[in-house]
């Protein structure tokens, strides 16, 4: 084997030495040649290895931990305290008002007053309702001095039918109303240039009653989800007992509309008067007065809310057609608002200014002033602009004010004046001084305003405001019958849980007017009203949940006041009566 191994190895010698011979020639350059060896990488995984979550210590400092034992040096104390079992503080829950859906009240007083109210509502289904309101208030006259019947009747029914649903409601309401006033406010001197027998007959002749009718039917109609927010519609006709007429149209609809992101609120408005008294107060055209107006206008507006200001832009825009005189007029009216939070809501400064177009109409007066002559103007008022700014907020958690100063410019504001009167038998009742006209006067009012109320507890609260007034116009005549202040302040107390009780009183300033007996030698000219201060009360006992008694007292000082000229008020007045709840 040995022999063998060593005739392999030389002869593999003698191959590789004669290869060598033949691949190489002596003293041949065979150059340079660059040769990259690429191999594919084939990455491998190692095997993870867990660390133990309680590793083991070899360490020889560990020792085991010493058990520690703790205990209480106990010293008597002597005590008489004798510890009771603790009970829990129980909190009396106040029994929940019941309410109920319906009431009638009733009362009755002297001067032989009746004072009286129904209001039923019933549910008819999950969604529809039905109501009725029947008011009356009447009373007998019997004021002191008064040489006219001086009593009156007020008597007024309403009805309605609405339904609810998630996403609208809608209602409608249909009404009536009957008024019976005289004109009882005769001059002070009158018939003083008569002798006195004819001033006892010409009194006897004047017969003062008068009546007014309204029929109204208005609706409303709201929506959650549409471009129509609201609608808002009425139609009345009002009438006398001399045969003036009055139909009334209104309509509001409000919608709102997004425009980049902002939504825009724009109401519509509609507002159409028209009617006719059978004489001017001379009686001397030989015709009726007739009138028709319409008011046609759209304000939109948008609310910008940054960070504590809040701010309205807008605009009313306005045509007023008057289709008995051909005066028509267009009008552009601001609708700015802003408030900031000075000091959050202790302190908020607001301003603005705002104009309206503002419709004039019979019943409207003759609810502000029942003794007016059925012979009036109509005109709309054209209030230019308010501008105003004010403080309001609380200056606790339980007592909240508001000041606010404001100056109006007002054109065609209807002003209440005496009609001026002669003594003669051929005259219309209404036309012994005893009865007011509407003139319009453009008027300009500084005004400042002031509130303050208070919740001392739960049991008594308290308010009291009041207004200041300075009027300017362009000629050389008053603001008729425009108070120049007006103070008010009320205070209610509920003394027990059935007994309450309540005041309020309010100041009234001074007023200017003017009448003129055309044929008398005597011109009475311009005269001021004196102020008047007034106080009421009333007190309440709730028999149960159900029934309530009350008394109420009018005028305590028993002032002879006039609230208008040559027409004074009841004295003191006494009214009790009862209120109770129920429901069918």
């Amino acid at each position: 084997m040995k022999i063998n191994f060593q005739n392999k190895t030389i002869i593999l010698a003698l191959l590789f030495v004669f290869q060598l011979s033949f691949s190489q020639k002596k003293n041949e350059n065979i150059g340079t040649e660059t040769v990259n060896v690429v191999k594919p990488y084939s990455p491998t995984i190692s095997d993870a290895f867990k660390v133990k979550e309680t590793p083991s210590l070899d360490d020889e400092g560990n020792q085991p931990k010493e058990t520690i034992k703790y205990s209480i040096l106990s010293v008597p104390v002597a005590s008489t305290f004798t510890p009771s079992k603790g009970k829990a503080q129980g909190v009396e829950k106040s029994k929940q008002e019941r309410l109920y859906n319906n009431y009638a009240t009733v009362g009755i007083g002297n001067y032989s007053t009746l004072n009286a109210e129904l209001f039923v509502n019933q549910d008819l289904g999950n969604d529809d309702f039905v109501s009725a309101m029947l008011r009356h208030h009447s009373s007998q006259g019997g004021i002191k001095d008064v040489l006219l019947n001086d009593e009156f009747y007020d008597t007024a029914l309403n009805v309605g039918y609405g339904q609810n649903f998630r996403d609208m409601s809608w209602n409608v309401e249909l009404g009536y109303q009957n008024q019976i006033y005289n004109w009882y406010g005769l001059p002070e001197n009158f018939g003083s240039d008569l002798l006195p027998q004819d001033r006892i007959d010409l009194i006897n002749k004047i017969n003062p009653g008068h009546t007014y009718n309204t029929i109204s039917l208005g609706g409303n109609l709201e929506f959650t989800e549409s471009v129509f927010s609201k609608v808002a519609t009425k139609f009345t006709h009002f009438s006398d007992s001399f045969s003036s007429s009055e139909n009334r149209f209104y309509l509001k609809p409000t919608f709102k509309v997004d425009v980049m992101d902002q939504a825009i609120n724009t109401n519509i408005i509609v507002d159409h008067v028209s009617g006719s008294f059978e004489n001017n107060y001379f009686q001397n055209f030989g015709e009726p007065l007739k009138y028709s107006l319409t008011n046609f206008g759209i304000e939109p507006s948008f609310v910008i809310h940054e960070n504590e200001w809040t701010l309205e832009l807008g605009a009313g825009l306005f045509y007023g057609l008057d289709s008995e005189n051909s005066g028509n007029k267009f009008f552009i009216y601001p609708k700015v608002n802003a408030s900031y939070k000075l000091v959050g809501d202790l302190m908020i400064f607001y301003t603005g200014v705002n104009g309206e177009l503002k419709q004039n109409s019979y019943a409207d007066f003759v609810s502000e002033n029942p003794f007016v002559s059925p012979t009036l103007a109509m005109t709309p008022t054209n209030n230019q602009y308010t501008v105003f700014a004010g403080l309001k907020g609380k200056l606790a958690n339980n007592v909240s004010y508001n000041l606010t100063g404001s100056y109006l410019n007002e054109k065609n504001k209807g002003l209440f004046k005496s009609n001026d009167y002669t003594e003669d038998f051929s005259n219309e009742n209404y036309a012994y001084g005893n009865s007011f006209g509407v003139v319009y006067e453009d008027v300009r009012t500084f005004r400042f305003y002031g509130e303050l109320k208070a919740d001392f507890s739960e049991n008594v609260t308290f308010g009291i405001n009041g207004t200041f007034n300075s009027y300017k116009t362009d000629v050389a005549v008053e603001a008729w019958n425009l108070p120049s202040m007006k103070l008010s302040s009320n205070l209610d107390v509920n003394i027990t849980k059935q007994w309450y009780a309540g005041l309020n009183v309010f100041y009234v300033g001074e007023r200017k007017d003017m009448q003129n007996d055309l044929l008398s030698s005597t011109i009475n000219g311009l005269i001021t009203l004196k102020s008047y201060f007034d106080a009421n009360a009333h007190l309440g006992y709730k028999f149960s949940e159900r029934l309530t008694f009350f008394l109420k007292l009018n005028n305590i000082g028993n002032q002879n006041y006039e609230k208008w000229l040559n027409y004074p008020v009841q004295g003191f007045q006494v009214l009790g009566g009862a209120n109770y709840k129920f429901d069918f």
